[in-house]
């Protein structure tokens, strides 16, 4: 018999069930399938690559069931709460084993949610789901999910917490790793051997690039040397059990110009005012409006077309996304800021950053990243 390791309680997987059954009832659906390995991982417990076609079908009036590789049922069962999972053969259509599974439980005529923005939902997929289901209904559930994730738990937040401290450790035995004539793999290197020191999940550890001006903080992995004067932007991804913190540091090689001290003291000093205003029911263009407008009002960029701060949460290392931008921090975000959110916010200017980890309470925020807030340098 397989070990049971679920990374919440049934209690908790209940609740989240609960929650969606309610989404699916605002939205008039008798069936949703959950492809979209967050949100199958959410609900079930359990996500995997989309080598073959895999989901959590929860329908409304009875229990949930998975539908996996026959070869996926153990480690299934490991870390899912729902008893029910469906195995077929590798050379099985998974589509026409769902089709099966449904007519069976007679759902075949139901109305049925699906994920529009589930990139394992591809067109042919849905085509052939439409064309096999002719009674059914499709409806998109997608958005229903999201919101429903973005509110964290404290289970949740212990998750993110513990990668937080792995962000913050690892962050300063990245900047140890920095040298003039070493390359940004000896940086990557010093941050992955925290990662797995620590019991952090394995997959990337986030971008670390080296350069001098913007284009360097999304830039490719270089083999050259690090040189004097070079930025090495640090950002770290961590994840345990799934659930991803972040930090952004910037390393000067050599001893930083008075510019940079300068720059990154005005971008910490809006940054904190901005986390400041971050509360319950604060509008997400506002508190963008409180980073974007300072920076460009001192000059700091020459335009600003990037965000300023995303939700956190779930990232199974198989996913697509390794940033949920679906609440982000824009001039045009019209969604409301809620307790128990999880954020990355972050700004940049002049080849600098800084970034932090951070979950929404009662009356503020709770940083979870704690490393220190500064232009970090190392000797040239």
């Amino acid at each position: 018999m397989s070990h049971v390791d679920l990374a919440f309680t049934e209690a908790e997987f209940k609740a989240r069930l609960v929650a969606v059954r309610k989404a699916m009832d605002e939205a008039g659906l008798d069936v949703a399938i959950l492809d979209e390995i967050e949100s199958m991982t959410w609900v079930s417990g359990f996500g995997i690559s989309e080598t073959l076609w895999r989901a959590c079908i929860v329908p409304r009036n009875e229990e949930p069931f998975l539908m996996v590789r026959s070869l996926d049922i153990v480690p299934a069962r490991e870390r899912s709460w729902l008893p029910d999972i469906v195995g077929f053969k590798d050379w099985d259509d998974p589509v026409e084993i769902l089709v099966g599974e449904l007519k069976r439980r007679q759902l075949d005529q139901a109305r049925i949610g699906i994920e529009f923005q589930s990139q394992s939902m591809s067109i042919a997929r849905f085509e052939q789901l439409k064309s096999s289901l002719p009674g059914a209904r499709f409806n998109d559930l997608g958005g229903h999910l999201r919101a429903l994730r973005t509110i964290k738990s404290e289970a949740e937040v212990a998750y993110l917490r513990r990668a937080a401290e792995v962000c913050d450790a690892a962050v300063l035995n990245a900047v140890k790793a920095v040298r003039v004539g070493g390359t940004q793999r000896d940086v990557i290197k010093a941050a992955g051997i925290t990662y797995l020191e620590m019991g952090a999940d394995t997959g990337p550890v986030g971008p670390i690039t080296s350069g001098v001006g913007w284009g360097a903080l999304h830039g490719n992995e270089h083999t050259h040397p690090i040189e004097p004067g070079a930025i090495v932007h640090i950002e770290l991804t961590p994840r345990v059990r799934g659930y991803s913190a972040r930090i952004m540091r910037s390393v000067t090689v050599g001893a930083p110009t008075p510019r940079q001290l300068e720059v990154m003291q005005a971008l910490i000093e809006i940054q904190d005012a901005q986390l400041k205003a971050i509360v319950p029911g604060a509008k997400a263009r506002d508190i963008d409006a409180l980073v974007r407008e300072p920076v460009m009002r001192r000059g700091l960029r020459p335009s600003f077309d990037n965000i300023t701060g995303y939700t956190l949460g779930c990232f199974p290392g198989t996913t697509q996304k390794v940033s949920d931008l679906s609440h982000s921090f824009t001039p045009l975000a019209d969604w409301t800021i809620a307790k128990g959110m999880t954020l990355h916010m972050y700004v940049s200017a002049e080849g600098l950053a800084v970034s932090e980890t951070i979950v929404v309470r009662e009356t503020g925020i709770e940083r979870l990243t704690r490393s220190e807030r500064k232009l970090f340098s190392v000797p040239a």
